[in-house]
């Protein structure tokens, strides 16, 4: 039986925050002299110490050679610090690493390049770093330039490329140069849409053609579902599952968020989040437009039936939001419809503290099953989000018992809808509970 080519047996990461790792003999002494004088003062006037942070926590699993693996999980999970380790870029504080293969790395742009020296010479010193001799390299090489779509600046300084070309030089480097284990972070993020289309192609040939082993991170779903065989799924430093694609993203996207029903308000202020914090999701109500009120169905979202959605956002400044969008994933985590603003022209005025909207959608092109439902808040294009849940909470469709309905075309893949935002003047409270 072949030997796992990457196995990781209870690696840890510990940091301390605030302060940058000491090692010499005169800073441990220093520390233990420190911690001899502070243990003779009196409790209040000891001063705070820098705390411990572990960024993983006995982290263990195998990859066998040919596998594709993604690692999944929120902001701050511990995957690029994985990923670093595995790069030997930092060195882990407990555990073991045995990678049988040799390994390229695209971790971050720029990453392994020298400033100074030409694209051209970088292929060269980044071929000798992954262990090429010059004339693999020299074999290489058209290849290597015909991908990146640098050949017009190829013995330009590589300090005066842009992050773009800086990604496309560094992946075709990386991908062509024959490593056994291909490990890649969400920098493809910077390229465009084609490029990254044509970065996708090219990991799949290299799993399909040539067996290659690659370790994969991005929050994108449908191109993790579309690479991968088998995903980690990684939280606040842990291993949470490890198994086949479909089976952990399905498992993320419905993690601690149970179904609920129309009707019913939702906090969101507790959830797991990303942003710049001007502003949060609050709470969120769905109802059936499309049933009459006190009825059964009101109950129910049936494939076809409109939505409103009662919205809160609370606000710590004044400022007019680019995007608001509520996004529906698949079970898979494949994104299905994004009801966003930008598809309206709205702009979205926030007021300081508790602002509330109302959505009215169009009609839910749907099948039955259950549906994650995610919220993302933007204040100016490509700009961080101020605030994104990406999956909040589950959502069941039913099947609709009118079969007039029944017969309409449903969604099988993206759909981008529009909705109707409207402000909602908290003098009225049409929203209050």
């Amino acid at each position: 039986m072949a030997q796992p080519i990457i196995s990781i047996h209870n690696v840890s990461k510990q940091y301390r925050l605030g302060k940058i790792g000491m090692s010499s003999l005169r800073d441990e002494l220093q520390r233990w002299w420190e911690r001899r004088r502070e243990a003779a003062m009196p409790p209040g006037m000891k001063p705070e110490r820098p705390q411990n942070f572990w960024a993983l926590r006995d982290v263990s699993f195998e990859v066998e050679p040919g596998q594709v693996v993604g690692l999944i999980g929120r902001n701050g999970a511990g995957k690029s610090t994985l990923l670093k380790i595995l790069s030997r870029i930092t060195e882990p504080s407990k555990g073991e690493i045995h990678l049988r293969g040799r390994l390229a790395s695209l971790l971050e742009v720029g990453t392994g390049f020298h400033p100074e020296l030409s694209g051209r010479e970088n292929i060269f010193l980044n071929g000798a770093v992954l262990g090429m001799t010059k004339a693999e390299i020299r074999r290489k090489f058209d290849e290597i330039v015909e991908f990146s779509e640098v050949a017009k600046f190829l013995d330009t300084p590589v300090k005066r490329y842009s992050s773009g070309m800086y990604v496309r030089l560094a992946f075709a480097i990386a991908a062509h140069l024959e490593p056994e284990i291909l490990i890649v972070d969400e920098v493809l993020a910077v390229g465009d849409a084609e490029f990254q289309r044509k970065c996708i192609a090219k990991m799949e040939s290299l799993r399909k053609t040539e067996g290659r082993t690659i370790l994969f991170v991005s929050h994108n779903a449908e191109v993790v579902s579309r690479l991968c065989t088998h995903c980690v799924f990684m939280e606040r430093g842990q291993v949470k599952s490890f198994g086949p694609t479909a089976e952990i993203i399905a498992q993320y996207h419905g993690h601690k968020h149970g179904l609920r029903r129309p009707g019913e308000w939702i906090e969101l202020n507790t959830l797991p989040r990303t942003g710049t914090g001007r502003a949060t999701f609050h709470r969120v109500r769905f109802r059936n437009s499309s049933a009459a009120n006190g009825s059964s169905d009101a109950q129910k979202i049936y494939s076809h039936s409109r939505l409103n959605v009662d919205l809160e956002v609370m606000a710590n400044e004044a400022f007019t939001a680019h995007s608001l969008a509520v996004t529906i994933f698949s079970p898979s985590g494949i994104k299905l419809m994004n009801y966003d603003t930008v598809s309206t022209g709205d702009l979205v005025r926030l007021r300081p503290g508790l602002n509330r909207f109302q959505l009215h959608t169009d009609e839910l092109p749907l099948n039955a099953g259950n549906y994650t439902v995610g919220f993302w808040l933007e204040s100016h294009r490509g700009a961080p989000p101020v605030d994104w849940i990406e999956s909040a909470f589950q959502i069941e469709v039913s099947s609709p018992p009118d079969t007039d309905v029944w017969k309409k075309p449903l969604s099988d893949g993206h759909v981008v809808s529009s909705f109707q935002l409207r402000p909602v003047d908290e003098s009225l409270g049409q929203l209050a509970s």
